[in-house]
């Protein structure tokens, strides 16, 4: 071996540097431990701060700061009985509820109750002040106004909605839910490792991806003190990524090492050798992933733009463990890791003529156009259910997975008292225009109620009560009208914000940002192929296959979707999904490729396809089935959002593992010949002979 790559090869592969590479990770993870653990705390979880400057929801936010009602937010603690209307005792608990509330520490206001015109509710609306904690401290909060709850009379029951309700059983599901995380893709990556490589291996890409995700989560924890926003969403994804797309690397490296072994007798020659061969293709696979992360940086949604750089430093973190502290471990370790079946010197790997994968690729030779036509029009198929994808936003009461009282309550109080009462329009403008602004909102159609103008240091702020359910889309077409009749007040300068328009906002960002971020997502990747595989033909035809995939996949999530009774998706799930995909996708189009890539020149096209596929067929299942098996683990949270990106990004994985990438690439490969690599010098190499089927081998 020979030039920069083989050097660097040989650092963890060498007999003393193998040591250095070790203590200097062990190292890292005890002085970083300390700040990985801070990562929770840094979170923002509330919708406002998502959200670019520019939205008119944020700058309303922020001009009416000074007032207090911003920082605030409303829970709606909401009584009933099933046994008949309300009675006086029932109004007096609620008013004892009420009275308690205000001794709350955080508690700014808590209104006498209010009987429904049926009498059979009572609503009590506390406004919450959420301080420097923001969103994060609603649930301690909720909790404690409940805990100061008066004994009640037989029958009648209560329950805390509205926005600071719904944050504080949604704080109460991320409760140890990085543990949660940790645990289940832990076990994932365990029990596919056993199933791989036996009951020794699996210790060593374990250990390597948790010591990552420590360095990977202090490195984050980092540069929020820079700006960067991360929420649980981009932290649980951290989680996932750094195990999922971690072990695929190991995964990729631990099989090219085995081979190695096989051919020499020193370990350290044959990892020196593994990294020289299997590194590139590693390397490369993660800076697509990272650059494609990147790419989300132009997003106007800060959390969409904040979960780009979370996860390229994951991958980044990984990526440098599994291509140096892992194979450092692997060659301290040695064969016997392999046990119970391990490569000895001289022998040769059956599965390379007679593993699943071998006998596969023989089958799609004999007829590769028929399997590739019949497997692109499955996919098609698969794909057409993406009509009936409706991504703007799951509404508050279809949020969770299991019953929820906060859920119940927004029923009760839709039932009996204006949907949106707790989540009013604020509205800022110039207080000369107070009485206009006022006029026009009374006048607008959906506003039910508004409240008394507030004035201070020349600007008032005003609310308005919604009409409808404040996340559903009769609500957001008021908040339009609202903006159109006060934008049209000459020097009002006003403002709409509150949590209405905040979700307008965010599903108008989020649709901005799929028309940019997507075409430059597949630029990124199609051009990081061609500077890989020296070819266009090649990797026009690997994209078109990748996005083909995300589509099938969103045509079948959606069906799963239904069949989970879930009701909508949100707004950037789509966005999130196919970057993922499409940058992941890539990863085992890369694994494949540049093996079939380095086959070919001594082979031919299409013998290097079989021999590719027999040699990285095996790894690339066990590597799908490890990512999916690892994004799946977000089913298991309470969540509806989390539920459906999991099932997404899993069945997209799936698919591009076990269909796409080993059935459909391997055909159309077997189809095109020599003339894939167009316009590289291996296009050119003439028509070749037919692979010889049964003589296939590594």
């Amino acid at each position: 071996m020979s030039g920069w790559s083989g050097r660097l090869a040989r650092l963890p592969a060498g007999r003393r540097s193998k040591w250095v590479v070790l203590v200097v990770w062990i190292l890292a993870v005890v002085a970083l431990g300390g700040l990985a653990g801070k990562l929770t705390d840094a979170q923002k979880n509330d919708a406002v701060t998502w959200l670019p400057d520019s939205a008119e929801s944020t700058q309303a936010y922020k001009e009416g700061l000074p007032f207090g009602n911003a920082d605030q937010a409303p829970v709606v603690l909401i009584y009933s009985r099933t046994d008949g209307p309300i009675t006086p005792a029932d109004i007096q608990a609620a008013a004892a509820d009420a009275a308690a509330a205000r001794q709350v520490q955080g508690v700014a206001l808590a209104s006498e109750p209010i009987v429904a015109q049926d009498k059979q509710a009572i609503e009590t609306l506390v406004q919450i002040n959420m301080g420097s904690g923001g969103w994060n401290s609603l649930a301690s909060t909720v909790k404690s106004i409940k805990d100061k709850e008066s004994p009640r009379p037989a029958g009648l029951s209560v329950a805390a909605t509205g926005p600071a309700g719904f944050a504080a059983e949604m704080g109460e599901a991320f409760k140890g839910i990085d543990g949660l995380l940790l645990y289940a893709a832990a076990g994932v990556v365990i029990v596919i490792l056993l199933a791989t490589y036996g009951p020794m291996l699996w210790v060593l890409p374990l250990l390597a991806a948790g010591i990552a995700l420590v360095v990977a989560q202090a490195a984050v924890y980092g540069f929020t003190h820079a700006g960067l926003t991360v929420n649980a969403q981009s932290a649980a994804v951290l989680t996932i990524l750094v195990f999922g797309a971690g072990t695929d690397y190991a995964l990729l490296l631990v099989a090219r090492y085995r081979e190695e072994l096989r051919r020499h007798e020193d370990k350290h020659e044959a990892m020196a050798v593994a990294l020289h061969r299997a590194g590139p293709a590693v390397l490369a696979s993660g800076l697509t992933v990272m650059i494609a992360m990147l790419v989300l940086l132009v997003a106007r949604m800060n959390s969409t733009a904040g979960m780009g750089p979370v996860c390229a430093i994951g991958i980044a973190v990984a990526l440098a463990a599994m291509l140096t502290l892992l194979p450092a471990l692997l060659t301290i370790t040695g064969r016997w890791v392999f046990w119970p079946r391990h490569p000895d010197f001289g022998t040769t790997d059956p599965s390379s003529t007679t593993g699943i994968w071998a006998r596969i690729g023989r089958t799609i030779a004999i007829r590769p156009r028929v399997v590739w036509i019949v497997t692109a029009a499955a996919l098609v198929v698969a794909a057409l259910g993406v009509s009936g994808f409706q991504a703007h936003g799951v509404a508050a009461k279809d949020s969770f997975v299991k019953q929820s009282a906060a859920v119940d309550g927004m029923k009760l109080l839709e039932q009996h008292f204006d949907a949106g009462t707790g989540a009013p329009v604020q509205i800022v403008a110039n207080a000369a225009q107070a009485d206009a602004v006022v006029a026009k909102l009374r006048a607008t159609q959906g506003i039910t109620a508004v409240a008394p103008p507030q004035v201070k240091d020349g600007i008032v702020a005003i609310e308005g009560t919604l009409t409808d359910s404040p996340d559903s889309k009769a609500a957001q077409d008021t908040i339009d009208r609202v903006r159109d009749a006060v934008h049209a007040i000459p020097g009002a300068d006003a403002k709409v914000g509150g949590q209405t328009a905040t979700l307008l906002d965010t599903e108008r960002a989020s649709s901005h940002d799929n028309y940019v971020i997507v075409p430059l997502v597949l630029l990124v990747v199609m051009g990081i192929l061609m500077l890989l595989l020296r070819s266009i033909l090649a990797p026009v035809l690997l994209t078109a296959t990748v996005v083909l995939s995300f589509f099938a996949a969103l045509g079948i999530s959606r069906w799963l979707f239904d069949l989970a009774g879930f009701h909508g998706a949100d707004a950037g799930l789509p966005l999130l999904a196919f970057v993922f995909l499409v940058a992941l996708g890539i990863d085992y189009n890369i694994f494949l490729m540049s093996r079939v890539h380095e086959e070919s020149k001594t082979h031919g096209t299409r013998t290097g396809a079989l021999k590719g596929l027999a040699a990285t067929g095996g790894v690339i299942t066990s590597a799908g089935l490890v990512l999916a098996g690892t994004f799946a683990v977000f089913t298991t949270m309470p969540i509806v959002g989390f539920a459906e990106m999991g099932i997404l990004i899993a069945v997209g994985v799936l698919l591009d593992t076990l269909i796409v990438r080993s059935i459909l690439v391997t055909s159309l490969t077997l189809d095109i010949g020599d003339r894939i690599w167009w316009p590289s010098p291996l296009a050119r190499q003439g028509r070749e002979p037919e692979p010889v089927l049964d003589t296939v081998d590594a």
